[in-house]
């Protein structure tokens, strides 16, 4: 077989490329071989965005992200490119802050506005925040303070205080000529609609894609049959979506791998659907579909959500992903649990469901065979749980609100009927070495009148189903306490629901914190 290029589109121009090592980071091949230094490197671990690009995905309206029988056209996101592993561009196109001048030499209007604005002192930071505004300048129409807010909670500047940032991006659609009244501009460069699709188009394989370079070799198949078949005959494989996580296990622990099967290439795997009762989502959904989708039936989960990383890392990285790696501070899963979720698993061509708890068996082990992935996510939509209506809930512990690992993180799903609980499930992250139910606590509340005495006794029986460790984010006893006392905030606000509004004029039973 010859030698296949990596094939994507740069700053609008078709570009090729070879005999680059699998590991490399899109930043890294910025950088050292096309010497595109606008993109700058930070913390190398997808945490500052000062390495933010954007990248755009041909939607063909069939794959579960566009319109169903709609024109092909492209899905723009920003990404943190010290991250992203070069082979997964293939097929793609990527703008960096050099692609955003216009055909008249001209400033594109965001980085007029961040000029005007006084937006840059050092500078080191700017073309991160540019990159990331001019994603949310394609995609969202004269963006409020609190979507500009958002796009920007994965960007880190220690210089100007944000203050005339956000002014960049509430007025940059009023410039190079444009008022706040105008629509914006369909003329401005980099050409993100009709032509960029057209020019993605031929980039896209029907084939399984290899690219083989410095002893390694990168496999993206294309169906599920494919993969599955590859990820048999190389058990010791590393699997890659997003490289969220990958990405560090190449920057910061120096890992490789000879062999990398990628699945954001596969059909199938990035599909969304709702049938018999059931929200199924493929293991290569992004993060921020998976969640808009999870949204829909659970929106009690949204600003949990909106907490967990950032906007460039929930474009690149999967639900799939996380739920692999299995982190005991991983905030999806104990959210995923107590719905009581599903993964379905696959080796080869047999394939066998299993529930979401009973997957992780100790830290860094799991229930799978060699050879055996995880295929699709299953989650039970909220009517198909029975009635009465299930109550549910999640808090995240955390040092700060944007862009922190949880100390802990508590979900609970509860069904009253006639004054005593007949369902509850309820599940931790960061109180032991997997994501974990609370048995004793389940066991405790079960049948019992829905009252403070109930809970109270159950925060009790909580100390018999963890002995949560001491490390840099919180101490045991800090842990505990705060388990307990988050069960007790759960029944406060259960029973306040139909008395107490939020600010936000939403009850408190649909808050998250």
């Amino acid at each position: 077989m010859q030698p296949q290029p990596i094939r994507f589109v740069l700053n609008g121009t078709p570009h090729q490329a070879a005999g680059v090592d699998p590991h490399v980071s899109l930043l890294q091949y910025l950088r050292e071989q096309l010497h595109l230094t606008g993109t700058k490197e930070g913390c190398a671990e997808g945490d500052c965005g000062a390495c933010t690009v954007v990248i755009g995905e041909l939607c063909d309206g069939h794959d579960g992200r566009g319109e169903p029988g709609g024109a092909p056209h492209v899905n723009l996101k920003p990404i943190n490119a010290c991250i992203r592993a070069l082979p997964t561009l293939d097929g793609k196109a990527v703008f960096t802050v050099e692609g955003l001048t216009q055909a008249d030499g001209n400033l594109h209007p965001v980085q007029q506005a961040m000029v005007e604005c006084h937006a840059s002192q050092c500078g080191f930071c700017t073309p991160g925040f540019v990159m990331s505004l001019f994603a949310l300048y394609q995609n969202t129409p004269r963006p409020t303070r609190a979507q500009a807010i958002e796009a920007l909670a994965g960007n880190l500047c220690r210089c100007t205080g944000y203050r005339p940032i956000l002014e960049a991006a509430e007025t940059m659609q009023g410039r190079n000529g444009m008022t706040a009244a105008t629509p914006r501009a369909t003329s401005v460069t980099p050409d993100c609609g009709a032509a960029l699709a057209h020019a993605l188009v031929p980039l896209q394989r029907i084939e399984d894609f290899t690219y083989s370079a410095h002893g390694v070799t990168f496999h993206a198949p294309r169906s599920i049959a494919s993969f599955s078949r590859l990820a048999a005959a190389h058990p010791d494989a590393w699997i890659l979506a997003g490289g969220t996580d990958v990405g560090l296990w190449i920057n910061k622990a120096l890992q490789s791998a000879t062999t990398i099967l990628y699945t954001g290439a596969v059909a199938g795997l990035t599909d969304i659907a709702e049938r018999d009762g059931w929200l199924n989502m493929g293991a290569a959904v992004p993060l921020d579909e998976a969640f808009t989708a999870l949204n829909r039936p659970y929106p009690e989960y949204a600003h949990l959500w909106q907490r967990f990383a950032s906007p460039p890392i929930r474009a690149s990285g999967t639900l799939g992903g996380n739920i692999a790696n299995g982190s005991p501070i991983g905030d999806a899963m104990p959210l995923l649990i107590v719905l009581g979720a599903e993964v379905v698993l696959r080796r080869g061509e047999v394939a066998r469901t299993l529930l979401l708890e009973d997957l992780y068996l100790d830290y860094k082990k799991q229930a799978r065979v060699p050879g055996e992935w995880i295929e699709r996510v299953r989650v039970p939509l909220r009517g198909a749980l029975g009635k009465p209506p299930l109550q549910v809930a999640a808090y995240k512990i955390a040092k700060r609100n944007e862009q922190d690992i949880s100390a802990l993180c508590f979900a609970i799903a509860l069904r009253r009927d006639s004054g005593k609980v007949a369902h509850v499930r309820i599940a931790f992250g960061g109180m032991a070495a997997v994501p974990k139910r609370a048995a004793h606590t389940e066991a405790a509340l079960t049948g019992q009148s829905w009252n403070e005495a109930a809970v109270r006794a159950a925060m009790n029986a909580m100390t018999r189903d963890f002995a949560p460790l001491s490390d840099m984010r919180a101490s045991a006893g800090y842990r505990m306490r705060v388990a307990q006392n988050l069960l007790l905030r759960f029944f406060q606000e259960s029973v306040t629901v139909n008395h107490v509004v939020s600010a936000a004029a939403a009850p408190l039973e649909t808050r998250v914190y």
